[in-house]
Parts: structure tokens; sequence; C-alpha cells
């Protein structure tokens, strides 16, 4: 008896620490978010956009890891609106991962919705937008992870810390750009200018007074946070005359190294430190288009400042002296974004899943629909009376629009999905070579591909020459994947699987696939739900370039996802 009651009491101790541990394994913010229409002035206009609390870009959150979020949304706009986390795991907590008519319909004008998730093992930056229409073009803010309380990071502790979100601006509504381009079947409208932070800079009308400046100080060593968050360009970022070590990215740490140029797809983040190690004056820093593709798109350049606080200026005659300008790459300079993508690596070596259970092949890039003879040619103005379209091996995703993919995927509802999403295009073809006519055309649905839980996947994701070829930012919701390697022209498996890095390949969340190349990635679906993969320039996603993983249960409540909360919108 006196040995059975010592046992109890030791478990009853053991309980008590574990849940000491769990409950000090981090903190829950709380945070409300008010959608709403704000007078935003740029570029000599003033415009009312949508905004969250007032703000633009919309609010920092920041974070350790093991920490918890609770955030109200309260939709006061006059458009449906999801909010999505980029980049967070989302672990077994899919419906709070965000896309409209994905895992959630749509918060309703008047209605809201309270999003809840732990951050579980990531740390850096990533960020949050609104991820219905092009929303969000104007609704996004950063979402800073620190590490937990009484660790630090694996670099030099910086000084200070500054996020910069890249981004873009259409002088009017972003809503009615999209809405036009999709009444027409032509590409939409290129934006009027690029910003850092909200702001164009002084290269821009009516813009000079509002420029971001960045300080910092001889010998100081300072973290900057860059976020692309533009809606459909990939772009260059360039400080003049200063190096940036690269320490993380999509809220990874790499194996640091050095560049004078990054280059950001849609959706990417990158975490550089700079050091003050120039004299005493005022640098720009500056961001303009990688384009790809042959197509129109905005040309421009945007500015910010980096401003040594002891530069020899006070800050009223400041303005007057012009900062030193870099000198940004090519609109096309290809081989310098190969060279940045290719340095990327883990900081030591990882787990890679080796044997593949499921090896996926998938076609990505654009395409072109006949238009019925019914339209008239105002409906038609794509190339040669056609309207735009885009697609995965061949599948041109359609939203569903009564109910969202994760609910009639938990509740097994008929009708909504299906689940035969092709795992190669249903046509071998020269990829990246002079394609057939009859292989523009791709098929409209609403198809998922089914995982097993626990499954290894590869994906190749190769680039075509339909219409255009171009680099495509493809990411993948509620998962990391290792980038295990990249290339130009067809992906051969026969010889190109030689140049797999199964040893520290860079974690990722967002992968740049190379015009006319591909892109492998692996990953374990140890994540239940139904999940997203689309590419994360807007235009194409409105076209179609998306699919669905359905990731089944695994066993045991650890393995399972949540049931949907109280308060999920309905459509």
């Amino acid at each position: 008896m006196a040995s059975t009651r010592f046992f109890a009491l030791l478990w009853l101790l053991f309980a008590s620490a574990l849940l000491s541990l769990v409950n000090a394994g981090g903190k829950t913010h709380h945070h409300d978010f008010v959608i709403q229409a704000t007078p935003v002035k740029r570029l000599c206009k003033t415009h009312n956009s949508i905004t969250v609390n007032g703000q633009f870009p919309g609010p920092t959150l920041e974070v350790n890891n093991g920490d918890t979020l609770v955030i109200k949304i309260t939709n006061k706009a006059r458009y449906n609106v999801t909010i999505h986390w980029h980049g967070i795991r989302q672990l077994r907590s899919g419906w709070a991962d965000g896309p409209e008519f994905v895992t959630q319909c749509p918060i309703r004008p008047g209605g809201s919705y309270t999003y809840r998730f732990t951050i579980e093992g990531q740390e850096g930056t990533l960020w949050w937008h609104a991820h219905s229409s092009w929303l969000r073009a104007t609704v996004y803010g950063a979402l800073i992870i620190r590490p937990r309380e009484g660790e630090s990071y694996p670099f030099q502790k910086p000084k200070r810390e500054t996020p910069i979100l890249l981004g873009e601006w259409w002088d009017a509504n972003p809503i009615d750009v999209v809405r036009q381009a999709t009444r027409t079947g032509a590409a939409p409208n290129n934006s009027n200018a690029f910003t850092i932070n909200g702001q164009p800079g002084d290269l821009y009308n009516c813009s000079s007074k509002d420029t971001v400046v960045v300080p910092i100080e001889v010998g100081e060593t300072n973290l900057l946070r860059v976020i692309n968050a533009a809606l459909n360009q990939p772009l260059f970022f360039k400080i003049a005359n200063h190096k940036l070590t690269v320490v993380s990215a999509d809220a990874s740490y790499t194996k640091p190294f050095t560049t004078d140029v990054l280059m950001l797809g849609p959706g990417q983040t990158t975490d550089v430190l700079i050091t003050g190690d120039q004299p005493p004056a005022r640098f720009y820093i500056a961001a303009r288009a990688y384009q790809s593709a042959s197509a129109s798109f905005d040309n421009t350049t945007t500015t910010a400042i980096l401003q040594y606080k002891s530069a020899p200026c006070s800050s009223t005659n400041c303005a007057a002296t012009k900062p030193v300008m870099p000198q940004l790459p090519a609109f096309n300079d290809t081989a310098t974004v190969t060279a940045f993508s290719r340095s990327f690596r883990s900081p030591r070596p990882v787990e890679v899943p080796t044997d593949i259970d499921e090896n996926l092949f998938f076609t990505i890039g654009l395409g072109l629909n006949r238009c019925p003879t019914k339209f008239n040619s105002r409906r038609c103005q794509g190339p040669n009376g056609t309207r735009f379209a885009s697609s995965m091996n061949n599948v041109s995703f359609v939203l569903p629009s009564t109910i969202s993919i994760l609910q009639a995927f938990q509740q097994r509802i008929p009708g909504v999905f299906t689940a035969d999403f092709p795992a190669n295009p249903p046509v071998k073809f020269d990829y990246t070579g002079n394609v057939s006519r009859s292989l523009w055309q791709p098929v409209p649905g609403t198809k998922g591909y089914r995982l097993k839980y626990g499954s290894r996947v590869q994906i190749v994701l190769q680039d075509t020459n339909i219409v255009t070829p171009e680099n495509h930012p493809i990411h993948l919701h509620g998962y990391d994947f290792y980038i295990v390697a990249e290339g130009f022209g067809n992906f051969n498996p026969k010889t190109d699987t030689k140049k797999f890095n199964l040893v520290d390949p860079p974690l990722r969340n967002t992968v740049a696939v190379p015009a006319n190349g591909w892109a492998v990635i692996r990953f374990v679906a140890d994540n239940p739900g139904a999940w997203l993969m689309h590419c994360h320039l807007d235009v194409h996603i409105t076209w179609g370039l998306a699919m669905v993983f359905l990731v089944d249960n695994g066993v045991g409540e650890l393995q399972t996802m949540q049931p949907p909360p109280e308060d999920l919108p309905l459509c």
C-alpha cells in the first residue's frame, strides 16, 4: 500500500512538473483587427483604401517561439475578407490558416472571426495578409517571431531591428483593377509604384517628405527583416555601399552568406545583418522589379534612406543632401537571381526525406482559354481574343462558393471537390521549348491530391513556355519544405537527381521556380488538413495556378485536426 501511495505521489509530482513546463512554454497574445476603409494619400491622390486598424501597412505582431496568438477580426469594410498567417505551420489548426473557400468561408461585411493558433518551432520573420481577392494590396503586416525567452539568436545580437515591407501601390482601387481584368480576360493594369513600409519614396511625385528613414550608427550591426508583400512582382533589393549578411529566410535560419543584392519573390522573407561601416552619410535603400516574363511591368524604383545618426547634417537640412544610389541589377538579370538563390543552405546537416512515398511532377504556368461565341469582344481582351488562364498539370483551379474545402473534407460532404488531382501532367511535352498550341488551354476544376499522414513527398515543379516563361513563387500552406535542387530547361530524372542536395538544403515555405526551369522540394505530410499550394503572384492564383493537398489524420489526438471553432464563418 505504501509503495502504491509512493508511486501515486511520484506520478502526481511528474504530472505537475510536466504541466508547469507546458504552461511556461509561451504567452498568449490577444489582438483586435478591424478591417475598414481609410483615406490613404499616395502619389498626390487620396483613396479610400482597405486597412487594418486604420494603418497601412498594418500592425506588426511580435511574439516568441512557443507563443499563442488570438486575433479577432471584425470586418467593417464592404468586401468579404480573410486573413492568412503566411508561413505559420498551423499544426492541427488549419481552421486558422485563412485562404477563402479553402479553410474557411470569408468574413462577410459586419461579421467577425477569431483566429487562434500556437507558433511551434519557428523563429524569424513571417507576415500576415488578406487572402481574398486583391485585398492584400493594402491589408498586410509583419509577424516577427523571436527565440523563446532566455534563448538567443544563432548570430550576433543586433543593436536594433527594422521590418522592411516591400509592396505595390495602384493609383486606383485594387479590387476594381482585378475585377476589370476578370471581366475582360486580359492582364490587369500594372501598379503605379512600389513601396517600402507603405511609402513610394522620393523618386515618385508627392512622395519625398514621407520617404522612410532607417537609422544606423557607425559600428552598429542591425537586423533588417525584409518581406516582399508585393502582389505580382519579384523584387531586387539593395542598399548603396553596404553588404548584407543573410541569416534567415521564411523563418528558418540559414548558413550565413554575404551579398550586395537580394531577390525576393512575393511571399518570401529574408533577414539580413547590416553593419554601419561607411563614413556617416545617407544611402538609398532601393527595390525594383525582377521581370522574367515577356510582358509589361512596373519599371519604377522605390526608395527608403539608410541614415547615419552622426551624418554631417541636421534634421532640418538633411533633405537637401542627396543620398548615394545603389546600382541595381537589370530588370531581366536572371544570372544574379540564380547565384543568389543557390547561396542558401541550412546552417547544419538536416534530415531530408529520402525514401519517397509520393513522387509528384507538377507543370506550372499560363494558358489561354478560347472565348465562347456568346461573349462579345469586350469580354475577351486577351491575346487574339482569348482569356488568360493559368494552371498546374493543366488543371485551372476553381474555388468553391458554398462551403470551404476543409469543411467538406473533414465532414465528408460530397460534390465540393474531387480528390483526383493528377500526379503528373496528362501529356508529356517539351515543357520549355516550342509548345504546341493544342496544350495551351487548361481544364477548370476543384481538385485536390490526397496524402496519407506521414507520407514523404517529393514534388518537381516545372515551369512551362506556354504564353511566356516566368519565375513563379510557389507557396505551400501548412508546411515548410526543403528545396533540394533547381535548374533550367526540362527536369531530367536520370541526370538532374545527381544535383540533389540531401545534406543541408534550405528550408522554405515559398520557392521561386526559375523561368523556363524547375525546382524540386521535399516534405513530410505530418499536418492534417486541406492545404493550398499556389503561385504567390496574385494575378496567377486569380487565373487558377493552385491546387490543394488533402492530408489525412494520423493516429491519436496529436495527429488529428482540431474540431472547427464555433465562430467559423458561414458562406
